[in-house]
């Protein structure tokens, strides 16, 4: 029985840019969202508005759209736009409702996560650091302080949305919202019922808000509110089941790869294996499916939660800097083609699930709209024949192909129709005009001082408006101490809670320690040299970033709490814990020489390398063109960038990314350990500069270095791509079969706008090896493989090659399975 379980209806006349609506509704049955009485299947890509400029949304949401997307869906970042209690921020990337309208006008719906939790490897999961200190707070549980807190923002994001008729009840996008985030496990964590209740509150309050759409809750499983849909999240959720049979089956977070940690390799998914997956979700009923992400985009200054790197790339389609991720987008739009092509027929039954062979699977949808198939071989290295409707198809390991008509194969997971690209960073030229400025290692007085008996938190300290804070204290010693006589100098030990401490010894730097994203805690144990009399011990502590996910933010520390020792005196250890310490908080300058601290910076006479805690100031101008631009900032070690008063975020080449990286086969499950890139190379050297931060002239570039590096290293970047390829079987599917039964694959080559195919740098048709970027002829190859390239590609932007043997001078290895390899340089 096909029953609708929910619809929520408003009768309204609205005109807008892309609604003119009476009865808007949205609703669900367990096939289909519905959406003013149509029943559709829903594609999804996740852009978070302030992981890129509002100068790049228009173009990233019309790429998304163009991927065949239908729905963006984005989290709203509390701490963003309540910096502090009852103030809010709507500006700039903060501007949510501008983010909305540009999404509408481009004619695509909106999930809106408020949560407002986000996780998200933002800084402190979304959370404003000034909830922490509020009295008696707990923070996502059964807590009067916190859910007043979170009703207080949840009304006010309604509110906002509702006063600009968002809604799609109002005419609007926005067809779902979310409250909580992935809460199931944390019910599970709390051992008591306050997990339960506080969920119940959850719902309860944000249904009572009379959105008029549909309310979700992620990963909520088991303990499921009343009047919610809960949805699945991870790298596969073909057989996530909801908790009621009439609620859709919803993947609100399909991950394209995962976050990137400094210290970590590069992790990335094969799009094989995505469209494998997502197929997979579809023909087991799924109706929803969101890419997280579709555009990851870059935690710009502050916002990456500990240890993140400032790149959120996540292997996504549209990569960090707003360009194509290639085959990426182009395999996965034309994944969404042919789901598109089967929409109706899936919405209007279930399917018939046969299982012809080993690891072979088969689903027939049938209706009175039409017939489609989903055939899938899960064998991770064979190839199958899989017999269906007395006909034969040949599926590639770890694939499903797609029959829109339970005929025509139109679509295997497995083979790219999809042109791949080499993107490059091209080089503008060495920022040159450095000057540079010391960081006095000194007491100071001011407002952003403290004088204190004992260690502070640091948080508590920076309320998190600086990663830095000072820690000083003096330790007189003796003229008697034995160590003066026997060479034997004392060991300083500092225990910190993270993430980062450099420490100096009267002004000289002794040592640096740092720990990790599953390590944050460090411990610095080093012998240090002290003079007769009064020595100044100054630890500069350095958060970076503050947790993201778990339970009990209110009570994560970070910074130096102790004990610190000193071993090898005559006393034998003296702790130094209690003793008074001097707190500096903060950057001292950013935009101007002098800054705004209680301490001045004094330009020095000749700009220093490998000089920790140094501020380097130079001018540039910006590069003609488009293209996006980056920093290089390979020679430097740690620490922050800003351009124009804009931070850019935190930069660290000098934590190199652990572990042994090797190609990986597409084939098989997928986990984030599996396939990796830079091993032993720095986790982030590019840092993305967007065009709209930069004028054409008198740029303003700022580094603050923690360690030491060299500032005549850094460069401005370009990213282009360098070259396209086609990698193609004969006689694979393809979707021009459907008005042509005789229809063979094509390669397509495109260039971006601007650019154009001035070389062939490899071509062949026979068994080629490697792949782009790499290729090399194998021991069958036509002799003729890049005649037709040279004569119809070379000179355009675009162009289109029948995969086929005659086309390259004819067959050469007959009765063998062939393919098309081939490399296009544009410029």
């Amino acid at each position: 029985m096909n029953k609708t379980n929910t619809t929520f209806v408003l009768s309204l006349l609205f005109s807008s840019v892309l609604f003119y609506v009476v009865n808007a509704s949205v609703g669900y049955d367990q096939r289909s969202i519905i959406i003013n009485g149509q029943k559709k299947i829903l594609i999804s890509g996740s852009i978070h508005y302030p992981r890129s400029t509002p100068q790049m949304w228009p173009d990233l949401i019309q790429k998304a759209k163009d991927g065949g997307l239908d729905v963006i869906q984005t989290y709203v970042f509390w701490n963003g736009h309540e910096p502090s209690p009852g103030k809010y921020y709507f500006e700039e990337r903060y501007d949510l409702v501008k983010f909305i309208k540009i999404v509408q006008q481009a004619g695509l719906y909106v999930h809106l996560r408020i949560g407002p939790y986000a996780c998200a490897e933002w800084n402190f999961g979304g959370f404003p650091v000034w909830l922490k200190f509020v009295p008696g707070i707990e923070f996502r549980t059964d807590n009067e302080p916190f859910k007043a807190a979170m009703q207080n923002f949840t009304q006010k994001i309604v509110s906002m949305m509702k006063e600009e008729n968002l809604f799609q009840t109002q005419g609007g996008p926005i067809i779902f919202s979310q409250i909580e985030n992935e809460y199931g496990p944390v019910v599970w964590s709390l051992h008591s019922s306050a997990g339960k209740s506080y969920a119940k509150w959850a719902a309860q309050m944000a249904l009572g808000l009379n959105t008029s759409v549909p309310w979700i809750m992620c990963k909520q499983q088991p303990y499921v509110p009343d009047n919610i849909i809960d949805t699945c999240n991870g790298y596969y959720c073909e057989n996530f089941k909801p908790n009621k049979t009439n609620n859709p089956k919803m993947w609100t977070e399909a991950w394209t790869g995962w976050y990137t940690e400094y210290g970590g390799a590069v992790i990335y998914r094969p799009v094989e294996d995505m469209a494998f997956a997502v197929a997979r979700f579809i023909q087991n009923g799924g109706s929803f499916i969101n890419y997280y992400m579709y555009h990851g985009g870059t935690n710009f200054g502050r916002t990456a939660a500990d240890f993140i790197a400032t790149s959120y790339d996540f292997d996504a389609p549209i990569d960090e800097f707003g360009l194509l991720k290639e085959p990426n987008w182009g395999h996965l739009r034309d994944l969404h083609k042919a789901i598109k092509l089967c929409e109706q027929i899936l919405v209007s039954t279930d399917p018939n699930v046969t299982y012809p062979g080993k690891n072979q699977e088969v689903h027939v949808f049938r209706s009175n709209v039409g017939c489609a198939a989903f055939l899938a071989n899960y064998d991770t290295n064979l190839t199958a024949t899989v017999n269906f409707d007395n006909k034969q198809y040949y599926l590639p390991a770890w694939s499903v192909s797609i029959l829109p008509d339970c005929k025509t194969e139109v679509y295997n997971t497995a083979r790219l129709n999809a042109q791949s690209a080499v993107t490059k960073m091209m080089p503008t030229g060495n920022i040159s005009d450095w000057r540079s400025y010391n960081e006095p290692i000194t007491y100071a007085s001011g407002s952003d001082t403290t004088v204190e008996n004992g260690l502070l938190e640091q948080v508590y300290v920076t309320r998190d408006s600086t990663d830095y804070l000072w820690y000083m204290t003096d330790v007189n010693i003796a003229a008697n101490e034995g160590f003066l006589k026997n060479g034997q100098p004392p060991q300083l030990t500092v225990m910190s809670a993270g993430h980062a401490l450099h420490v100096f010894v009267n002004g000289l730097l002794a040592g640096t320690a740092y720990g990790g994203l599953s390590h944050r805690e460090l411990t610095f144990s080093k012998n240090i040299k002290l003079n007769v009399g009064i020595n100044m011990i100054s630890l500069l502590s350095v958060t970076v970033g503050l947790p993201n996910v778990g339970m009990h933010f209110e009570k994560w520390n970070a910074g130096v709490l102790g004990p610190v020792t000193l071993k090898g005196l005559n006393e034998g250890t003296r702790d130094l814990s209690k003793q008074k310490w001097h707190g500096l908080r903060g950057e001292s300058f950013v935009n101007t020489p002098s800054g705004n601290s209680s301490v001045k910076l004094v330009e020095q006479s000749s700009v220093p390398t490998k000089q920790p805690l140094t501020w380097y100031k130079a001018t540039f101008n910006a590069p003609a063109g488009n293209e996006p631009l980056a920093l290089d900032m390979s020679t430097m070690t740690k620490g922050q960038i800003w351009i124009n008063s804009q931070s850019m975020g935190r930069y660290w080449p000098g934590y190199t990314a652990r572990g042994n990286c090797s190609d990986c086969d597409y084939a098989g499950t997928f986990w984030e350990k599996k396939c990796t890139r830079k091993c032993g190379e720095p986790t982030q050297k590019w840092y993305h500069v967007p065009r709209s931060w930069v004028k054409p002239n008198g740029n303003q570039l700022v580094v603050f270095e923690e360690m030491g590096g060299n500032p005549f290293g850094i460069s401005l970047v370009k990213r282009m791509t360098g070259s396209v390829c086609a990698d193609i079987y004969e006689g694979q599917p393809t979707m021009g079969i459907l008005q042509n039964n005789t229809a063979k694959p094509k390669a397509h080559l495109r260039c971006p706008p601007g650019q154009k195919i001035t070389q062939i740098k490899f071509a062949s048709f026979g068994w080629p090896q490697g792949k782009c970027g790499s290729y090399s002829e194998g021991r069958c190859h036509a002799h003729k493989s890049y005649d037709v390239f040279q004569k119809k590609c070379v000179g355009k932007q675009f162009c289109l090659v029948t995969v086929a043997s005659e086309v390259f001078g004819g067959d050469p290895c007959p009765n063998t399975v062939k393919k098309l390899a081939v490399e296009a340089l544009c410029n």
